[in-house]
């Protein structure tokens, strides 16, 4: 917790790499930099740090120094949608036919990051396959997410895992239970949507954000509407961003921006973005305090 009196520190500003589509890796990462962004989540992806490359080595060299030089930290985020499959949107999954390649692909992106000084790697569950009792499907979860734990274990990287709507685990609740299924394991934390909270959580999305505070090592943030998965930028959705970021202040992981469908205009909506932020969170803490409920509050959340 800040000392009251003393000015808590900015928090994290990053942007999805998945939103600059149409531009290098090194030239996405000099804008944000440029921009005023403190982190990157990096999506790897054919185009941005293709995880089977030829030559991977050298270029995740190379990335890292960049980082480095431009001031970004970072975390990887590994929701391409064609990574594995060219055919089949974010398959295979781990509790479909052929997990071991999902499983072979995240462990992959851990050595990464361990390479690129990224402490966190995100994941979710996958969509339940229709042939595939509830309860089955749960345990596939547990058993393939407690390997890849080892492997978190031994190279020091924190899994963020995503509920995401639609999916077997799509809200906090699901999130819970599986945590509950891994014992409460040190490196099983949460990346939180906060577009997702706003469309199918039951409280509204500062709440969201105190009931995750105790497991968060990942934000993903951008505007949406109640009952529609659709990533909007900010102001054309639903969400009263101030006391959403009020009740983020103490927390030190990325607050990444997750616009993967605007990369046609990347630098643009990249700029409106963090200044909508910027804005939204100074807003926060005259009116709202420091843990996102008027009144000016001092209690403050840490991860």
């Amino acid at each position: 917790m800040t000392p009251i009196g003393v000015k808590a520190p900015a928090l994290n500003w990053a942007y999805c790499t998945n939103g600059f589509a149409g531009h290098r890796l090194h030239e996405a990462l000099a804008i944000l930099s440029e921009l005023g962004y403190t982190g990157a989540a990096i999506t790897l992806d054919h185009g941005h740090l293709d995880p089977y490359a030829p030559g991977l080595t050298a270029e995740v060299n190379r990335i890292a120094g960049l980082l480095d030089r431009l001031g970004l930290n970072a975390v990887i985020e590994t929701g391409g949608r064609y990574t594995l499959d060219p055919r089949r949107k974010h398959h295979p999954t781990l509790i479909s036919d052929g997990a071991e390649r999902r499983v072979g692909f995240l462990s992959q992106a851990m050595r990464i990051a361990a390479d690129l000084g990224a402490p966190v790697v995100h994941l979710w569950s996958g969509v339940k396959p229709e042939d595939v009792p509830e309860e089955t499907a749960w345990a596939r979860l547990a058993r393939q997410c407690e390997g890849l734990l080892s492997t978190a274990d031994r190279l020091g990287i924190t899994l963020g895992f995503e509920p995401e709507p639609g999916m077997l685990v799509e809200d906090l609740a699901g999130f819970e239970r599986l945590r509950a299924m891994l014992g409460g394991h040190p490196r099983f934390g949460l990346t939180l949507d906060i577009g997702h909270c706003r469309c199918l959580e039951p409280d509204d999305p500062p709440a969201c954000v105190r009931r995750a505070l105790p497991y968060l090592v990942h934000v993903q943030i951008e505007d949406m509407r109640r009952g529609v998965h659709e990533h909007l930028e900010f102001g054309e959705g639903e969400i009263d961003f101030p006391p959403v970021l009020a009740a983020l202040a103490g927390y030190r992981g990325q607050v990444a921006v997750e616009l993967a469908r605007h990369s046609h205009a990347a630098p643009q909506v990249a700029r409106r973005s963090i200044d909508f932020l910027r804005t939204a969170s100074q807003e926060g803490r005259r009116q709202y305090g420091r843990d996102g409920a008027a009144g000016g509050g001092v209690a403050g959340a840490g991860a």
